[in-house]
């Protein structure tokens, strides 16, 4: 329970259903300065949210303090990402370890025949087992930042909301009173709320702002940059690259050289990816599989072949650190981190 209406609408259909039920909720910030903060789950007003919905359902309800695993598995990973060059998801992150992980240990220890969230995916039985799907609303679907969900992991989780779209969850709210039923939606990234990434980055690595050059893919020196932090692969804003003939985007970023390499549109076009860690729910090898490699990107045709990622047609902004997350229609089959690229030959490339 995370003190928002999704999770506390699960928290009333499992107590309405007659199973025996437990909220629990991870304290991920320390109570006092995160109490005031807009846009954060799991901290502060968040937690006392989450427990007024559990004593109005008359369920228990435990806090566990996780803010120590929490900062070392998610914040510094993301931290250190970014003084890669390197483009990191932490809701993934997140859910690998600290919520699916640790909560899974804690619901076994409870005793609990299933752990259930408010994500919304949707779980289907299949002729093998449990099946992770996309989310019946496709603007509220989760599957992306779930993709590292093991095979055991989704044998005991419930997805009670994959079915439903967002406002009759709030109505269900609404109808039972909760507290939270019109409360916002969490934005950004939890622990970054006003969209600021380059700041948090900064306060736990100082040297973060370490500026560099600006290089075309030619050669050639454009300009300077005010660190590695400030740039993303297919970024085109905040260059401040004045005069240039054609539109320049961000290709790759040189993190051993606090380099950032820019060139144009075409240059972003990639025609593999290598992939690693990957988690498979199903096999994937040799087959034609949907790829999505961004959070708002569109899947793609794909195929896998060994490590390597390698798309029908070129893909453009590709960037290290991202997931590629792989489908065969709504079905989830796994899926991995992308740890480089390799650029499509010119000649295959678009204008």
């Amino acid at each position: 329970m995370s003190g928002g209406v999704d999770s506390s609408v699960v928290a009333a259909l499992a107590a309405q259903s007659g199973a025996e039920t437990i909220g629990v909720t991870l304290q991920l910030y320390d109570h006092g300065s995160a109490v005031k903060r807009a846009g954060a789950c799991c901290a502060g007003q968040d937690i006392r949210d989450a427990w007024a919905v559990a004593d109005r359902l008359g369920i228990a309800h435990y806090v566990f303090d996780h803010e120590s695993r929490f900062r070392e598995s998610v914040i510094d990973h993301f931290a250190d990402e970014y003084m890669a060059g390197r483009t990191p998801i932490p809701c993934v992150r997140c859910n690998m370890g600290v919520k699916f992980t640790d909560l899974f240990r804690l619901a076994k220890e409870l005793g609990a025949d299933c752990l259930a969230t408010g994500h919304y995916v949707r779980r289907v039985i299949g002729p093998d087992g449990a099946q992770l799907h996309r989310a019946f609303d496709p603007a509220r679907d989760q599957s992306y930042f779930l993709f590292a969900t093991t095979q055991p992991q989704l044998d005991y989780l419930r997805f009670p909301l994959g079915d439903l779209p967002k406002p009759q969850v709030r109505k269900i709210a609404m109808q039972l009173g909760l507290i939270v039923a019109n409360k916002p939606d969490s934005q950004d990234i939890c622990f970054v709320p006003d969209g600021d990434y380059a700041s948090v980055v900064r306060k736990i690595r100082p040297e973060a702002d370490q500026g560099g050059d600006i290089i075309h893919i030619d050669g050639r020196h454009l300009g300077e940059h005010k660190g590695l932090i400030h740039y993303t692969v297919g970024q085109r804003k905040g260059l401040e690259l004045g005069g240039q003939p054609a539109p320049l985007y961000v290709i790759r970023l040189n993190a051993e050289q606090r380099q950032v390499i820019v060139g144009p549109r075409a240059a972003l076009a990639v025609c593999r990816a290598k992939i690693t860690e990957g988690n498979w729910l199903a096999n994937v090898e040799g087959r034609t599989i949907s790829a999505k490699v961004r959070s708002m990107a569109k899947p793609v045709p794909a195929r896998m072949e060994g490590e390597w990622l390698r798309f029908d047609a070129p893909e453009y902004g590709v960037a290290p650190g991202q997931a590629a997350v792989f489908y065969d229609g709504d079905r989830v089959l796994g899926g991995g981190w992308i740890a480089e690229t390799e650029a499509a030959p010119l000649g295959l490339v678009a204008a």
